[in-house]
């Protein structure tokens, strides 16, 4: 049983979903059992094409990036669009559709790392801003390319199991790296590519408790240029960073144990073209008929397009792929997922003796 050290997952993650107003100051507050400051906060409008935009406390409100695209990071007015983030929750400002469209509805997935203070971090041969909430596994790492093998320190504590890199200043690719692929491929968060192999993101070297290290790949390490790493490691009963195989059947598709009910699940087919799948319980509480996003395209929330309209079922102790798609169940295909909690299966600690 997946006995976890985190009682309460909403402390750490939430989503929340909200409807615009178009007011000139819009704050949205979490409901979730525990108030939650969020360091990261990645905002999708659910009904219309507009961009995937993330802010995060060690960039500052008024720097954006967006998963659906390679541009380079962008400035934004507060007043308009993202204005603060708050102790439970955030507030958007008035005239941007991306943000607070009035009578649209939008779902916003946080993350808290450190409450906004960053510390700088030697750990590697090149000196990083890092803001890291050890306890959930998560950290932002920001830190200036060179256009040479270095290594960069985390802060985690812990080995990450998933990267996500992003050049602020070109418009490159969202290198992701993610244990089940090994050091050596990488997929493209804003693609739809299959993995690709490129020893030179990660200069071919797998990610320690420390540090991870990039190579020479402008998307990573460029000289001259600026960077961003969100790092994720595994917390037992609070996240999961895994992969299954696809079985081409409904009838007897994958079960994943997490050992938590999810909050959150992304899937990806890594060894062919697929996309970025998002699911959460705030858009869909119940099983049956779940809507997703693409994390990889801007279009709206959908419920058609796989096999079934029913994709995945949210259990008590982790999910059921429910169809038979390429996108996320064809058969001998390899998918990576990643997972957050909304309740751990057993919470209270690791017991010190066995039951």
């Amino acid at each position: 049983m997946a006995y976890s050290n985190i009682k309460d997952p909403s402390a750490h993650f939430q989503t929340d979903i909200y409807t615009g107003d178009n007011a000139n100051t819009h704050a949205i507050t979490n409901d979730g059992n525990s108030d939650l400051q969020p360091d990261l906060v990645w905002i999708k409008r659910r009904d219309y094409d507009n961009q995937h935009v993330l802010h995060d406390t060690s960039r500052g409100v008024t720097k954006f990036i967006s998963t659906d695209r390679t541009d380079a990071e962008g400035t934004i007015s507060p007043t308009t669009k993202f204005q603060s983030f708050d102790s439970d929750g955030f507030t958007t400002g008035s005239t941007s559709g991306a943000y607070n469209a009035s009578g649209e509805p939008f779902v916003a997935w946080q993350w808290k790392a450190n409450g906004g203070t960053t510390s700088s971090n030697t750990d590697g041969t090149k000196t990083a801003t890092v803001q890291a909430n050890q306890d959930a596994g998560f950290s932002i790492v920001t830190y200036a390319g060179s256009g040479s093998a270095s290594t960069v320190g985390h802060g985690l504590a812990d080995t990450p199991d998933m990267i996500i890199f992003k050049n602020r200043s070109g418009a490159n690719v969202w290198a992701t790296y993610h244990q089940s692929l090994g050091n050596n491929y990488k997929l493209e968060l804003n693609g739809t590519a299959a993995q690709d192999a490129d020893g030179s993101f990660m200069n071919g070297t797998l990610p320690t408790s420390s540090v991870f290290t990039v190579g020479a790949s402008v998307n990573t390490n460029g000289s001259g240029s600026n960077y961003v790493a969100y790092c994720f490691a595994e917390k037992q009963g609070y996240s999961k960073f895994g992969k299954y195989i696809g079985t081409g059947a409904r009838d007897y598709a994958p079960f994943v144990y997490t050992g938590f009910k999810p909050a959150f699940v992304m899937v990806r087919c890594s060894n062919i073209t697929g996309q970025w799948l998002m699911f959460d319980s705030a858009r869909n509480p119940y099983n049956g008929d779940f809507d997703y996003l693409r994390a990889n395209n801007a279009g709206a929330e959908e419920n058609s397009g796989l096999s079934f309209v029913d994709p995945i079922d949210f259990l008590s102790n982790g999910f059921r792929v429910t169809n038979y798609d390429a996108w996320m169940n064809g058969g001998s295909n390899t998918y990576i997922y990643i997972a957050f909690a909304e309740t751990p299966f057993v919470a209270g600690g690791v017991p010190t003796t066995a039951r």
